[in-house]
């Protein structure tokens, strides 16, 4: 049983964003601060990446937990309430993600995936971002 009523469930949901959450907000202002220039959203992409940087030829996707269902994660809870609609929304979604990623990679794109609750521990995840775009920056730079 929700603990809320319909109308209430319905105006918590539809608040929910893509574009411009929390967690983007936060991986996009440390890429900045380390010098890192990106485009947001591209629709020409699959799966529009929250940030695209074209000169890595790299496409980062920052993934709320719940609605990616990050395996594992404290946050990927499935509600108790109408089980068969949210079982087909998430298997849609990681399947609708996967096919993303495997095209971005057919394409030559390199996929880095944030997740929310990574975030959500501190600043190690941010660096370790950091060194990955580093590390791929030098393979590509060597490559040419």
């Amino acid at each position: 049983m929700d603990r809320v009523d319909t109308a209430t469930r319905s105006r918590m949901m539809a608040a929910i964003r893509g574009k411009d959450t929390e967690p983007e907000m936060i991986v996009r202002r440390f890429l900045h601060r380390r010098g890192y220039r990106y485009r947001l959203h591209r629709k020409d992409l699959p799966g529009k990446p929250d940030l695209v940087l074209p000169r890595l030829k790299v496409c980062i996707f920052v993934h709320g937990c719940f609605w990616h269902r990050h395996s594992g994660c404290a946050f990927a809870t499935t509600p108790s309430t109408r089980l068969d609609f949210w079982s087909e929304k998430f298997k849609k979604n990681v399947a609708r993600d996967l096919a993303n990623i495997d095209a971005l990679e057919a394409a030559g794109w390199s996929v880095l995936i944030v997740w929310e609750c990574q975030l959500k521990r501190g600043l190690d995840t941010l660096e370790r971002l950091d060194q990955k775009l580093r590390l791929l920056d030098s393979t590509r730079s060597a490559s040419h």
